[in-house]
């Protein structure tokens, strides 16, 4: 957003008591706003303003929901701190009202299409990319050789072919294998393996003793190659190769094709959130969410613990009772999590989330939820699930980046976007991330990170619909291989994490 030097608040809701400050470098005390609101003392950018005074024990409001109440008297044109709020109860879990703001959505008819690679089992990828997946982490030193020699030695012999992704995790051995929630990483690194931009060519490097046996991640005897019938390192390396060969020589065969954009499958998350994230880039995102499933595709939210305080303002979008009730179950899962490891909903937002606005938990949750728009949720996901319906779905998982990014890629997303505040490089290897700042400040910092900028919605200079419009386009030609995001550029990316409720023996 540019600089302004005129003091600029966002209000979201007519009931609000309270505003972010939209000025880079925030606003003196003094500064008075067109509503007649002086501030009192200087307030950060992305904080907030009272605009009225506020007595002790009293509300304190924004997106038109309670966000918590005051420790002491706030009074009006002050800037309210992360300390002078408690947080309110979260809502109960027995006593939401479900399938009771359904908005209808037509699929609308359209010529539109992007280039993507299809494959034999019906399903469609926007890359064209050789996974191997480990079944151990003991396999992992060798496997980086091969692939090293694998990209240096055989991919320029297969133009056609974008990248080799190694699949590796710390799951496999030592572990609880028949534990309760032991179901969930096998089930993240099982289906990361059928990917749909690995063009159906498994490939799994295990070394033969781990309790994880490699036969449960493909029942294809000849996509499994373990370590411990080798004789020797180099032996390991040569035959990785010559597997790799001839699944390379496969996907060489690929090209892209016109596809309709009902194949795709989209995944949002918000990471290194601000006080912004909920005003400009997230709901930009929920138009853009909109956009794609009116036009029949999939659209995957996730992140359990910044839709817990909001989530009486979802299930009601539930699209039916099963549904709705789906949406419990995995709060209630999560409740559960938390309190085995005496946490709470505090131990979220991070100390970067604090620094750029955001009192706490519930505001978060308030302003991450608007990434799925308007439209109603026709399935839930438990972690790491594949996809099963078209519309939006929500898909459950931890709140953390890479935790998050590893879940909703092994449930079939082709693409994610991701949006922050407080700016982060984080990538994924197996799909590309469109990275959309929150304020035009980032932007400008991290020009070369940062594949598109929502902060003109502060300052008026787009509209929410406008810049939700250039994402569903940047979507659409980042899918079709037309447009390269930053963090595919410079090869960065994320290591596969996975999510392990269960026990390590």
């Amino acid at each position: 957003m540019g600089v302004s030097t005129k003091p600029l608040y966002i209000k979201v809701h007519p009931d609000d008591n309270s505003a972010i400050v939209v000025n880079e470098g925030g606003v003196e005390a003094g500064s008075k706003f067109d509503s007649g609101v002086e501030a009192i003392e200087k307030i950060p950018q992305g904080h907030k303003i009272s605009l009225e005074t506020i007595e002790e024990g009293g509300i304190i409001r924004r997106y038109g929901e309670i966000i918590g109440y005051a420790v002491k008297r706030i009074e009006k044109g002050s800037w309210i701190r992360e300390s002078m709020l408690t947080l309110p109860t979260p809502p109960s879990l027995e006593s939401l009202s479900i399938s009771t703001n359904v908005n209808d959505v037509k699929v609308e008819q359209t010529n539109r299409t992007f280039k993507g690679f299809k494959n034999s089992n019906g399903t469609v990828g926007t890359k064209n990319i050789l996974g191997i997946t480990t079944s151990v982490q003991c396999v992992v030193g060798v496997l980086d050789f091969a692939v090293q020699k694998i990209k240096t030695e055989l991919l320029p012999l297969y133009p056609n072919v974008d990248d080799v992704v190694a699949l590796k995790h710390a799951y496999g051995c030592g572990v609880a294998i028949q534990a309760d929630d032991a179901e969930i990483p096998i089930r993240t690194i099982t289906n990361l393996s059928t990917h749909p931009n690995f063009g159906g060519e498994v490939m799994v490097v295990g070394l033969g003793c781990e309790k994880l046996q490699a036969s449960v991640i493909t029942n294809d005897a000849s996509s499994i190659l373990l370590l411990q019938e080798k004789t020797g390192f180099q032996n390991m390396v040569e035959d990785i190769l010559k597997m790799a060969d001839e699944k390379l020589k496969k996907l060489n065969a690929r090209k892209r094709e016109d596809c309709p954009i009902s194949e795709l499958v989209i995944g949002v998350q918000c990471g290194g959130s601000d006080a912004f994230s909920g005003v400009t880039a997230n709901p930009a995102v929920g138009y853009a969410s909109d956009l794609l499933v009116k036009a029949g595709a999939t659209v995957l939210f996730s992140e359990v613990t910044e839709v817990r305080d909001a989530i009486h303002l979802l299930t009601p979008r539930a699209i039916n009772e099963e549904v709705g009730t789906g949406l419990i179950r995995e709060m209630k899962w999560y409740d559960h999590y938390l309190s085995k490891g005496n946490a709470d909903r505090s131990a979220n937002p991070s100390p970067g989330n604090k620094r750029g606005g955001l009192s706490n938990i519930v505001e978060k949750a308030l302003g991450s939820i608007v990434k799925s728009g308007t439209s109603p949720i026709v399935d839930v996901l438990a972690p790491g699930e594949k996809v099963r319906k078209k519309g939006l779905v929500f898909a459950a998982t931890p709140a953390s980046d890479f935790v998050c990014g590893t879940l909703q890629a092994a449930s079939g997303i082709h693409l994610q976007v991701f949006t922050t505040g407080r700016g982060t490089p984080y990538n994924l290897p197996v799909v590309p991330v469109i990275k959309v700042s929150t304020r035009s400040s980032l932007k400008r910092e991290w020009h070369d990170l940062i594949d598109l900028d929502a902060g003109t919605i502060a300052t008026g200079e787009e509209t929410l619909e406008e810049v939700g419009q250039r994402l569903f386009e940047s979507i659409i030609r980042v899918a079709s291989g037309e447009e390269e995001t930053w963090g595919d550029k410079w090869g960065i990316t994320n290591d596969i994490t996975l999510f392990n409720p269960a026990p390590i023996t």
